[in-house]
C-alpha cells in the first residue's frame, strides 16, 4: 500500500514538473518576428489597367441607302487605300442619273429656245416693230432658262455622286478587323452613315489606352518605361512606352481616371485589338539599393508613445504606387526623404531606430540612412503560444495606403 502511494505521489510529481517545464518553455517563446535588411534592385510602378487598339482605326461606312449586293472583303483582309470593298446595288441611282440627265436636256434646249427668242425681239425693238417690254420680257426668260440649266446640272452632278458612292473603297491601307454586314442586307444612310466595316492602318503598330487613377497620374510622364501583361499569355512581358497623358479626365462612379497612351511594338502580331493589358508604368528603378519590408515600417509596439513616431500609414505606404512625388506637369519624379520609426535588435527589447526611406515597390522600401545590410528589424510581436503577430495594421480608412 504504501508503495502504491509513492508511485502515485511520484506519478503527480513528474506531471506538475511537465506543466512547470511547458509553462517556462512558452514564457520563453514569446518574442519577435523579425527581418533582416538586404540590399538588391527595386523598382517603383503605378499599376493600371487597360485596352489594346491600334493606332490608326478607321469605321467605313456608307453615304448612301441600298441593298449590299457584293462583298469584296471579309475579316482579317488586307487592304489598300482606294481597293472597292462593297458593292451597293446601284440600279435605283443610275435611274436617278438618266433622269436628271434628260432634264438637264431638256433646260438646255430651252435655253436655246429662250436665247433665239431674245435675239429676235431685240431685232424686232431695233426695226422699231417691239415694244421695250417684249425685250425686257426676253431678256428675263433667257436669265431663267440659264439658270434652270444650271439646277439641273447641278442636280445631275448629285445624282453621278451618288452612284459612285454605290461602290465602298477603302480610304486606308489596313487590315480588316470587323465586318457589320451581309450581303443582301439594307444598309439606310438617313440619319448617319452605317458602319459596314473596321479596318486598323498597321496591327505591327499598337497602343494602350490605359486609365491611370487621379493620385497616381502626377507622377507619370512621357517616355517612361511600361510593362504589361495580357490573359492570353500570362507567362510573357510586353514593353511599351509611355506616348501621352491625355487632360481630360474620366469619371466613373465618383472615381477619376485619365486615359494613358501607351505605344506598343506588335511585330508577330500575337496581341490583338481588344485584350485587356494589366500595366505597370515604371516610374523610377534602382540597381542596387538597402532595403527593408514595409512590415518593419508598419510594425509598433504595444507601448510605443502614439507621438513619438512618425504615422506607419504615411511615407513608403504612400509611395507604394505612385511614386516619390512629381513636377507639376508630369515632369520627372523627385526622390522623398522621408523620415521613419522602426525597431531593430535581436534580443530583449527591440530599440528605435530614425532611419530615412526612398522609393518603394509596395512589398519593400528603400532605406537611404539609419539602417545598413544585414541589420535585424523588428515586423511583428508573437503570442505566448508563438503563432499570432499581434502587429498593429494600417488603418484602411485613412492616413495612406495599406500594404
Amino acid at each position: 500500500m504504501r508503495r502504491r502511494n509513492l508511485i502515485i505521489a511520484g506519478a503527480l510529481l513528474l506531471i506538475i514538473a511537465a506543466y512547470l517545464i511547458s509553462r517556462r518553455g512558452a514564457k520563453a517563446s514569446a518574442g519577435f518576428q523579425t527581418t533582416t535588411v538586404v540590399r538588391g534592385p527595386m523598382t517603383q510602378a503605378v499599376t493600371a489597367t487597360g485596352t489594346l487598339n491600334p493606332v490608326v482605326n478607321v469605321q467605313v461606312g456608307s453615304q448612301v441607302s441600298g441593298n449590299i449586293q457584293k462583298l469584296f472583303a471579309d475579316f482579317n483582309s488586307d487592304v489598300t487605300a482606294g481597293q472597292i470593298v462593297a458593292q451597293i446595288d446601284p440600279a435605283t441611282f443610275q435611274a436617278i442619273v438618266t433622269q436628271a440627265e434628260g432634264d438637264l436636256a431638256s433646260a438646255q434646249a430651252s435655253l436655246e429656245l429662250a436665247r433665239i427668242s431674245a435675239g429676235r425681239t431685240r431685232s424686232l425693238f431695233a426695226k422699231q416693230n417691239s415694244s421695250e417690254a417684249d425685250v425686257d420680257q426676253a431678256t428675263a426668260t433667257l436669265q431663267q432658262a440659264e439658270a434652270t440649266v444650271k439646277i439641273k446640272q447641278g442636280a445631275l452632278d448629285r445624282a453621278r455622286t451618288d452612284l459612285e458612292h454605290c461602290a465602298i473603297t477603302s480610304p486606308i491601307d489596313g487590315t480588316v478587323i470587323s465586318r457589320s454586314v451581309d450581303v443582301g442586307q439594307t444598309v439606310a444612310a438617313s440619319l448617319s452613315a452605317p458602319v459596314i466595316f473596321t479596318i486598323a492602318n498597321d496591327l505591327t503598330k499598337m497602343q494602350i489606352n490605359a486609365n491611370v487613377a487621379d493620385a497616381d497620374v502626377g507622377v507619370v510622364a512621357v517616355d517612361q518605361a511600361v510593362d504589361f501583361t495580357v490573359d492570353a499569355f500570362p507567362n510573357q512581358t510586353f514593353q511599351g512606352k509611355v506616348m501621352q497623358v491625355r487632360n481630360a479626365p474620366i469619371t466613373v462612379q465618383n472615381v477619376v481616371t485619365y486615359d494613358t497612351v501607351i505605344a506598343v511594338s506588335n511585330p508577330e502580331l500575337k496581341l490583338k485589338p481588344g485584350m485587356t493589358a494589366n500595366v505597370s508604368i515604371v516610374i523610377a528603378h534602382k540597381d542596387d539599393v538597402i532595403k527593408i519590408s514595409n512590415a518593419a515600417l508598419r510594425y509598433r509596439p504595444p507601448d510605443a508613445s502614439a507621438a513619438g513616431a512618425p504615422s506607419a500609414s504615411t511615407g513608403a505606404a504612400r509611395g507604394a504606387r505612385s511614386g516619390g512625388g512629381g513636377r507639376p506637369g508630369g515632369g520627372a519624379p523627385r526622390e522623398r526623404r522621408l523620415e521613419r520609426t522602426v525597431y531593430a535588435g535581436t534580443g530583449g527589447k527591440p530599440q528605435p531606430v530614425q532611419i530615412k526611406t526612398g522609393i518603394s515597390d509596395g512589398v519593400a522600401t528603400e532605406v537611404t540612412e539609419g539602417l545598413k545590410e544585414g541589420d535585424v528589424v523588428v515586423t511583428a510581436q508573437l503570442t505566448g503560444g508563438g503563432s499570432a503577430p499581434t502587429t498593429p495594421q494600417a488603418n484602411p480608412f485613412g492616413g495612406g495606403r495599406r500594404f
